[in-house]
């Protein structure tokens, strides 16, 4: 089988390595790729949202499965116009059509959606420019913090988190301005929901489905969950609070609806659902969808599955997934992310790493690398990622640590205090 990954971050190195190690593999190919996805695959400068450059090579290669990576691809529609061309009939697409990724493009839209179908969620409301006035007098109705979401995709920047009524105001009106770009030209603000963080995720034919795991991940870049927001420092799977009965709550109350509410809206949907949870006080509700994998989530939680993807995609598209077994390594995996100097602000890139062959005991997954006249060099604010396994969620964190400690490059920084809120 010929495989085309697109995207080029610690995710897509990730699900790369796992189908490398496939039976079905004869040829894989990720775009653009990095310098890690280069050592099992072929890379190919090539953007994911560059749907006619896609087409092409689909054809050229004979690719005969698609793998979406990120987002963005998926929300602007890569499975429908690659549908609608009429010369990729036999080709496997492992993400949604524009309509059902709009549970991640909008954020009205997926609180519409579990509000229909009876999902857990947060209260909320949807603001424009025209309903300011409104938003504003439901802002002063919740309890602080306040939490105003841009409905659009915002890279990962668009939900701000405030503590003073006043400020959420003001930064409403900034948001509904521009702030966050056309991402941002509707606001849907929700209830704070008290409790701790976690991510499910499912993979889908539309009827039947696989649950993949959970993993919690880190986003603030200080310790201690301090500081500025970011694309994740660090993850761990299996989450320790996420107990038997909890993930009974998750698979009755979420993830069997959500399927079936897609069915019933007449949305069909064959790929990854991310499904980002609050656990308040032992009950799940939903933060948020996703429709692709998360990042730094993808490098703890693809390594535990015990089965060869690339049958279990061909699974998902021939609508036999219930046939298939799909389990998971007993063990745990803690993934720590060695960021560059100053993200997720301002940050340098081209930066020689080093060490990178002395971490034996883990798995190094590339985010923001090139490689270059012999060299790999740092390609981005978020820049590598060690995942280890252990016994214990300890073990699997100290390996990890050990081999973040062997790597080397200029202003590297990561956290030390990944995990340690679970021990």
């Amino acid at each position: 089988m010929r495989v085309l990954l697109l995207g080029g971050g610690g995710r897509e190195h990730a699900l790369a390595w796992k189908i490398s190690r496939s039976k079905r593999l004869t040829k894989l190919f990720v775009a653009p790729g990095n310098a890690g996805t280069s050592e099992v695959a072929t890379n190919v400068n090539l953007r994911p949202t560059d749907f006619e450059g896609v087409s092409h090579l689909v054809e050229r290669e004979a690719i005969d499965m698609l793998v979406v990576g990120p987002e963005e691809p998926l929300v602007e529609g890569i499975r429908d116009y690659l549908e609608a061309s009429g010369k990729h009939s036999s080709l496997t697409i492992v993400g949604p059509g524009r309509a059902g990724a709009a549970l991640e493009g909008s954020k009205e839209f997926a609180k519409h959606f579990m509000t229909r179908h009876g999902i857990p969620t947060a209260a909320y409301l949807p603001v424009t420019r025209e309903n300011l006035a409104e938003g504003i007098a439901f802002l002063q109705r919740q309890r602080p913090p306040l939490v105003l979401k841009a409905d659009g995709l915002a890279a990962g920047k668009g939900v701000l988190i405030v503590d003073d009524p006043a400020e959420a105001a003001r930064e409403l009106g900034l948001m509904l301005g521009g702030k966050f770009g056309k991402a941002g030209e509707r606001v849907v603000i929700e209830e704070f929901l008290r409790g701790i963080e976690l991510s499910v995720f499912v993979l889908t034919d539309g009827r039947d489905y696989k649950i993949l795991g959970a993993a919690k991940d880190y986003k603030r870049v200080g310790e201690g969950d301090t500081g500025l927001n970011t694309g994740g420092m660090g993850a761990i799977s299996p989450v320790p609070f996420a107990d038997a009965a909890f993930n009974r709550k998750v698979e009755e109350r979420i993830v069997i609806p959500t399927i079936e509410g897609l069915r019933a809206d007449g949305i069909p949907y064959k790929g990854f659902i991310f499904l980002g949870l609050m656990n308040v006080g032992g009950d799940p509700f939903v933060i948020e969808y996703n429709v692709r994998m998360g990042d730094p989530e993808t490098e703890v939680v693809i390594p535990r599955l015990n089965v060869d993807l690339l049958s279990l995609f061909e699974a998902m598209e021939k609508g036999t997934l219930r046939e298939h077994d799909c389990t998971l390594d007993d063990g745990y995996r803690a993934a720590v992310m060695l960021t560059a100097g100053g993200y997720p602000v301002s940050y340098e890139k081209g930066h020689k790493i080093s060490g990178l062959k002395e971490t034996r005991e883990c798995l190094v997954f590339h985010a923001g690398t090139t490689f270059r006249n012999g060299a790999v060099l740092t390609n981005g604010g978020r820049v590598i990622a060690v995942s280890s396994r252990g016994n214990t969620l300890e073990e699997a964190l100290q390996r990890s640590y050990d081999g973040a400690g062997k790597i080397h490059f200029k202003g590297v920084y990561y956290r030390h205090d990944i995990g340690c809120d679970l021990k």
